[in-house]
């Protein structure tokens, strides 16, 4: 590899080359095809650094697959219905997900498994739980780190808040919570994972009318999942006698 190659590469950013990364003898190949071959490692390199920055803003806390998730004993769910989630295409369209059941029956599983394969896609996704959003909504005018979450999410395509009504929310909170739903619809996709029927969502808010509102406009396009059961966690658990 000459000094004017890596210069060159170097100049119009060719990291694969200028970095030493491309092996591939340029005696072995034509000129052309030698050229395709840097084009197809520098295209790949640049596409694998964009999925780890999404996957960096998008703050998902773990890896999750859809074909990891047992069916079998989450019998509310069906694997037809994890296909057209894999799909992606209700995102396209803007439509939201609900994922309603009692605690370790799976809804962050399927809310993970549908956030990493839209950071593989190229979506902009973020992901919290609603104990952290609400941090971040309540702080953003003196943080500048939840002000720049903030401007992410409202970039985003995606976004995931997990664990809403699990613990309670002041009517500060409240209206926050309201508000961001408002200004999301119809412009992102959200997944909420909750514990909390919509009968519930009253008292969680502490607002029938507000409640009403916000429903209206979560539930105008969206698919929402019930999920059944104990928890994985407690009907596998480990016992010491």
């Amino acid at each position: 590899m000459t000094s004017e190659l890596i210069s060159l590469s170097k100049r119009f950013h060719l990291s694969v080359v200028a970095q030493g990364k491309f092996s591939q003898s340029s005696d072995e190949l034509t000129g052309e095809q030698y050229l395709l071959e840097v084009l197809r490692a520098e295209a790949d390199a640049r596409e694998k650094r964009a999925i780890a920055e999404r996957a960096k803003q998008a703050r998902l806390p773990t890896y999750k697959g859809f074909n990891e998730f047992d069916t079998d004993f989450q019998k509310g769910v069906t694997r037809e219905q994890l296909v057209t989630l894999e799909s992606l295409e209700w995102v396209d369209q803007v439509f939201n997900l609900v994922l309603i059941g009692p605690p370790g029956t799976g809804k962050t599983h399927v809310a993970l498994a549908v956030g990493n394969k839209a950071v593989e896609n190229g979506y902009k996704v973020f992901f919290a739980s609603m104990d952290t959003i609400m941090h971040i909504l309540k702080t953003q005018e003196i943080s500048v780190k939840s002000a720049a979450r903030v401007r992410w999410i409202n970039k985003c395509d995606l976004v995931i808040i997990d664990e809403v009504g699990y613990l309670p929310i002041s009517k500060t909170e409240a209206n926050l919570f309201f508000s961001l739903v408002s200004q999301l619809y119809e412009s992102a996709s959200l997944v909420i994972t909750s514990n909390k029927g919509f009968s519930g969502w009253a008292e969680l808010l502490g607002d029938s009318v507000l409640a009403t509102a916000l429903l209206d406009r979560l539930t105008h396009k969206c698919q929402v999942l019930n999920f059944e059961g104990e928890g994985w966690r407690i009907a596998n658990r480990k016992q010491i006698f």
